[in-house]
C-alpha cells in the first residue's frame, strides 16, 4: 500500500496535471496548496458563488512563485457543460469539490441546491469521461447515511437521507457507480464528516460551527448551541481531507471505485467542542471573557450522532489520519485569530 509520503515524494518527482473544482472554496484553496507545494500543474474552477478570492490571493503568498505560475484560474460554472469540457481538457485527475453545501440551505433553497450538486456533478462527470481523465475524486458527505442509526458509520449501510442536500450526494455516488460500471470511469468518492480548518468562512448563515463560534467568541457575541450539546460529531482537520484526495486521486490503484470515509474516528459532543475553542482562545488573548452557550431548538435535517470507521480508507487508500480534532483545533486557531482580525464575523453563531 502506497503511503501518503511515498505519493507526495513521487508526485513531486513526476509533476502532473489536476483540475480542482471549488478552488477558491475552503477544501479547494487548500487542496490548491498542497498541489502546488508539491509542483504539480493546476488548473482551478470556481464561478465565486461561494469561494472568495481571498483564498487564491494567501495561496499565491503562501507558494514560490515559479509554483503559483503552475497555476491556471477558470472562472465558471459547473452547470455550463461547455466551461466543464473546456477545463478538463489535458488534466489527468479531477478533484471535484465545488458544490452548495449546507444542510440548511437546501432545506431553504432545493432547486438551486439540486442545480449545483446533481447537475453540474452530471456535466464534470460527463466531461471528465469524454476527456479520458485517469481518475474523478468527487467530495460526498456524512449526511448520506441519513437516519441509520449504527455507530461508527461504515461505508456499506446507509439510511434515508434527512434533507435535500443529503439527496444531492447519494445521487452523486450512485451517479459515479453507474459510470464506472458503464463507462469504465475511474471515480472515488469521499464522505466527509465535518471538515475544518484555515480558509473556512465564519461568516454567512450557514457557516460551520467552528469558525463561527471562533468568531462569535472573540466578538463577546453569544454562542447558541441547538439542542442539548450532546449531539456528536467526527471533526476532521482539513490536512486530512487533503490526503485523502490525492490518495484516491493519484494512488496507483488500478480500477479504483468506490465511496470512503474521510474522519478521525472519534466523537466530539458540541459541549466538548464548545470548551475545546475556548479554552484555544483563552490562552491566546489573555483577559478575554468568554460568556456560557445558550441553547436552543434541535435543527432541521440534523442527525443527532455521527462518527465513521475509517478502517476502509486506511487499508484501501493508504489513508491515515495525521491531526485528531484537538491537534487540528491548535494548529486552525492562529490562523482563524489572524482572518478574524482583518475580516468583521457575522452578527450570531449557529450549531452545524
Amino acid at each position: 500500500m502506497q503511503s501518503y509520503l511515498n505519493l507526495r515524494r513521487e508526485l513531486a518527482l513526476r509533476p502532473r496535471t489536476w483540475l480542482v473544482t471549488g478552488v477558491a472554496g475552503f477544501i479547494g484553496c487548500n487542496l490548491l496548496k498542497e498541489l502546488l507545494r508539491l509542483d504539480q500543474r493546476v488548473v482551478g474552477l470556481d464561478n465565486f458563488a461561494t469561494g472568495q478570492l481571498r483564498n487564491l490571493n494567501e495561496i499565491e503568498a503562501a507558494v514560490k512563485p515559479h509554483q503559483w505560475a503552475n497555476f491556471c484560474l477558470v472562472t465558471g460554472d459547473i452547470r455550463d457543460l461547455d466551461v466543464c469540457r473546456e477545463t478538463v481538457r489535458e488534466v489527468d485527475y479531477v478533484l471535484h469539490q465545488a458544490a452548495l453545501g449546507s444542510v440548511p440551505r437546501s432545506i431553504e433553497d432545493p432547486i438551486r441546491t439540486n442545480q449545483a450538486n446533481i447537475d453540474g456533478f452530471l456535466n464534470m462527470l460527463v466531461a471528465s469521461r469524454d476527456a479520458g481523465v485517469k481518475r474523478f475524486v468527487f467530495a460526498s458527505s456524512s449526511s448520506t447515511y441519513g437516519d441509520h442509526p449504527d455507530l461508527p458509520k461504515t461505508e456499506d449501510r446507509i439510511g434515508k437521507p434527512l434533507s435535500p442536500y443529503a439527496v444531492t450526494k447519494y445521487v452523486n455516488e450512485l451517479y459515479a457507480a453507474v459510470f464506472a460500471q458503464t463507462y469504465g470511469v475511474e471515480a472515488v468518492g469521499l464522505r466527509y464528516f465535518n471538515i475544518f480548518g484555515p480558509h473556512q468562512d465564519p461568516n454567512g448563515p450557514y457557516a460551520a460551527v467552528i469558525p463561527k463560534w471562533t468568531a462569535a467568541m472573540l466578538q463577546r457575541e453569544t454562542v447558541y448551541i441547538n439542542g442539548d450539546g450532546e449531539t456528536s460529531r467526527d471533526f476532521c482537520y482539513i490536512a486530512n481531507a487533503v490526503q485523502a484526495n490525492l490518495l484516491a486521486g493519484a494512488a496507483d490503484r488500478p480500477g479504483a471505485n468506490g465511496v470512503y470515509n474521510v474522519a478521525v474516528g472519534e466523537r466530539t459532543t458540541l459541549n466538548e467542542l464548545y470548551l475545546m475553542i475556548k479554552t484555544e482562545i483563552e490562552a491566546r488573548v489573555p483577559g478575554l471573557r468568554i460568556a456560557e452557550p445558550q441553547y436552543r431548538d434541535f435543527r432541521e435535517g440534523d442527525v443527532r450522532h455521527s462518527l465513521a470507521c475509517i478502517d476502509r480508507a486506511r487499508a484501501e487508500l493508504g489513508y491515515e489520519p495525521t491531526h485528531r480534532a484537538a491537534a487540528g483545533m491548535k494548529e486552525a486557531m492562529e490562523w482563524y485569530l489572524r482572518d478574524m482580525a482583518a475580516v468583521s464575523p457575522a452578527d450570531s453563531s449557529t450549531a452545524r
